[in-house]
């Protein structure tokens, strides 16, 4: 199934009004958090807190109740079956360590996809103050202003961004790639790097041309889903590092213009 323009009108207004609240739930506890709201999941650096829980439900009641028929994948409590169709990816807080430190970079990431298709993406960092959206065929926007990748085409002249998995340790002990050798291939080449620690904004800067290239290993899908649509909305490229179509769940993702991302993909390894 594909989304008329009116059901990607629809969803995007509930997306729209979901981020937002959530992000006011996440401003409330900003600063306030106790020890006791502070957890971590299978290894100790990947942080979950009563905030990401506040905003993950808030999120859910809200889709559940203008989409009963969408299917939920959301990061921490809640992953519906696959039936096909219409599917939302959630992370009610992507930069949870940010948040936890009180550093400003996170945001709350939605993303509508039907059949596989983006359709809806939402990205809004409550901090930051900035809400970026994109609808499928209707281009990229933040704060209504319609946004375009960078026109950069070598990575001398290019910011890039990248990020690190939590289970880099593991990772280490078991001879996988932990892109720390992606890092050092690229970081003499290019005008700069940076790890914001939150790929949903990595991704929206990319499509605001803020950064002119993104790469990154071991995302889940709710971490690329509405970030990614909003780069090709944005009229950039997703890609896995192959150059192929397998990034919401193959692990591996680059993005940017075209130009830029053909650079990042000579130099990353999985």
């Amino acid at each position: 199934m594909s989304l008329d323009a009116a059901e990607r009108a629809a969803a995007l207004e509930v997306a729209l009004q979901a981020a937002r609240d959530a992000g006011a739930v996440l401003m409330e506890h900003f600063g306030h958090l106790t020890a006791s709201q502070i957890g971590a999941k299978d290894v100790a650096r990947d942080l979950v807190t009563a905030a990401d829980l506040a905003s993950e439900r808030l999120i859910v009641s809200r889709l559940r109740a203008r989409f009963p028929e969408h299917e939920i994948e959301a990061e921490e409590e809640v992953r519906d079956a696959a039936r096909g169709g219409a599917r939302w990816f959630l992370d009610p807080l992507d930069g949870t360590i940010n948040f936890v430190h009180g550093l400003p970079a996170f945001a709350v990431s939605l993303g509508l996809y039907a059949d596989g298709v983006p359709e809806v993406g939402v990205v809004h960092a409550p901090r930051l103050g900035e809400t970026f959206w994109a609808v499928r065929g209707g281009g990229a926007f933040l704060d209504g202003k319609r946004l375009a990748v960078s026109r950069a085409t070598t990575l001398g002249e290019s910011i890039v961004a990248t990020g690190f998995p939590y289970k880099r340790n593991e990772l280490r002990a078991a001879g996988r790639a932990d892109n720390l050798e992606n890092f050092g291939r690229v970081y003499y080449e290019v005008r700069g790097l940076r790890r914001m620690g939150s790929a949903a904004i990595d991704l929206a800067y990319v499509a605001a041309g803020r950064f002119d290239g993104y790469w990154e290993l071991y995302l889940s899908p709710h971490d690329v889903a509405a970030g990614a649509l909003l780069v090709l909305e944005a009229g950039g490229e997703v890609t896995d590092f192959a150059g192929g179509g397998d990034w919401l769940r193959g692990q591996s993702l680059v993005a940017g213009g075209p130009a830029v991302a053909a650079r990042l993909r000579e130099r990353v390894r999985c």
